[in-house]
């Protein structure tokens, strides 16, 4: 059993090749190119049967509404009706456009209550908002009002159109002393400034980490820079560390098979992959 935290279905209203997003194509092609190369109809069957033969209780996807900065987004209404065609396995976090002031957080209010999404993501690099831009902050009080989680893009990202300082994690830390009562999912896990994110966590209690967009093995790669998340993670941290995928950036299973090789506790694997994300999303561990 295990929760995944990032998942992209297939089909065009989830499509991820916009042109701002080109270079992670790129960076991304050997795993992409090992997903399944069906199409249509049978792509979203192995989707779905990918998800029920590995036993995911819950696989979270998120909307994105970048439309003042690049034209794009993967709309609130597609991933709502995703989740309630396909059952209560999929969890949908809303995306708005903080560029729209009032206006994003009355949608970001309407995707919750009315559309029966579960929470908040930001995608800074694609706002070209720094974590800490108080332009994203009326959207935390109102995360806060709602009772919802946020997940918030740390780390660097690889799209050529923006800078990679908008995912640098200290911005988290001045967000947590402004909104203590904020949940945050914090995910890629960081890098290169790991050391820094993992500050931020140890410092914040309402921090968990998404290991989400790397290769699990990262984490026993001397040098590669991931491999201060496995030491926190089985240790401080370890009831604030969350699996994902980042389907179809990397095939599911072979997410979960070089996650299952890490040399870590079963107790503790067992939170990483299931019992913190249930703890972050408000549901029951089972």
């Amino acid at each position: 059993m295990f929760i995944d935290f990032s998942s992209r279905p297939p089909g065009p209203a989830f499509a991820g090749n916009a042109s701002h997003l080109a270079n992670y194509r790129r960076i991304y092609r050997k795993t992409e190119s090992e997903v399944a190369s069906a199409s249509g109809d049978d792509a979203l069957a192995e989707y779905l049967d990918t998800y029920s033969r590995l036993g995911a209780s819950r696989v979270v996807l998120k909307a994105r509404d970048v439309r003042s900065t690049f034209g794009f987004r993967i709309a609130n209404a597609d991933v709502a009706e995703f989740c309630r065609t396909h059952g209560e396995r999929f969890i949908g976090f809303a995306g708005v456009d903080p560029h729209r002031g009032d206006a994003a957080v009355a949608e970001f209010e309407h995707a919750i209550r009315e559309l029966g999404l579960r929470g908040l993501n930001i995608q800074g690099f694609e706002h070209q908002l720094a974590i800490d831009d108080e332009r994203l902050y009326p959207l935390y009080e109102k995360c806060i009002e709602l009772d919802v989680p946020v997940n918030i893009h740390c780390g660097t990202n690889f799209s050529t159109h923006t800078s990679m300082t908008y995912g640098a994690p200290i911005a988290l830390d001045r967000v947590m002393i402004d909104f203590p009562a904020l949940r945050v999912c914090a995910s890629p896990p960081g890098w290169p400034w790991v050391h820094e994110l993992l500050a931020v966590a140890w410092r914040h209690p309402n921090v968990w980490i998404g290991t989400l967009a790397m290769r699990p093995r990262l984490m026993t790669k001397p040098h590669s820079g991931y491999e201060p998340l496995l030491q926190y993670g089985c240790t401080v941290l370890q009831d604030r560390m969350i699996f994902g995928s980042a389907y179809p950036m990397m095939p599911v299973e072979k997410a979960l098979n070089e996650f299952e090789a890490l040399p870590i506790p079963d107790a503790v694997r067992r939170k990483w992959l299931h019992d913190n994300a249930a703890d972050f999303l408000g549901i029951a561990a089972g």
